[in-house]
């Protein structure tokens, strides 16, 4: 049974930084790439970066282009999503999830397996 488990949300202010963590159990990572997702209230889910199973492939959406960074310790089974200069649009809980390889775009309906999420908040 594929599990995905994120951690690392909280608090933080604009400006701020925080590493979220999806730590994966249950299938082999030398298959699976891994997209983080994140959905505001009120808004719909949005793709925010997928890695390959190899960490050759990365894709991020335009609104955290140079400023969020995805990668991945395999020996460690975990997917991190490093966050930077964050903004208050950024608040929104964050999910992690599998599938097969990264494509050009990041869509939800092309993964399964979700984590529980983290709720990650930018506020002064």
């Amino acid at each position: 049974q594929l599990q995905l488990v994120e951690s690392g949300g909280g608090l933080v202010q604009p400006g701020g930084s925080l590493r979220l963590s999806c730590a994966l159990s249950g299938f082999t990572l030398d298959y699976s790439a891994i997209g983080w997702f994140r959905q505001a209230p009120g808004k719909e889910r949005e793709g925010v970066s997928c890695i390959s199973s190899m960490s050759d492939n990365t894709k991020y959406a335009d609104s955290v282009k140079g400023r969020f960074t995805t990668s991945r310790d395999n020996a460690k089974n975990t997917i991190y999503l490093q966050m930077n200069s964050l903004e208050p649009e950024d608040t929104a809980v964050y999910y992690c999830a599998a599938t097969s390889y990264c494509r050009r775009s990041i869509e939800a309906g092309d993964f399964g397996s979700w984590g529980q999420g983290t709720q990650v908040t930018v506020s002064s």
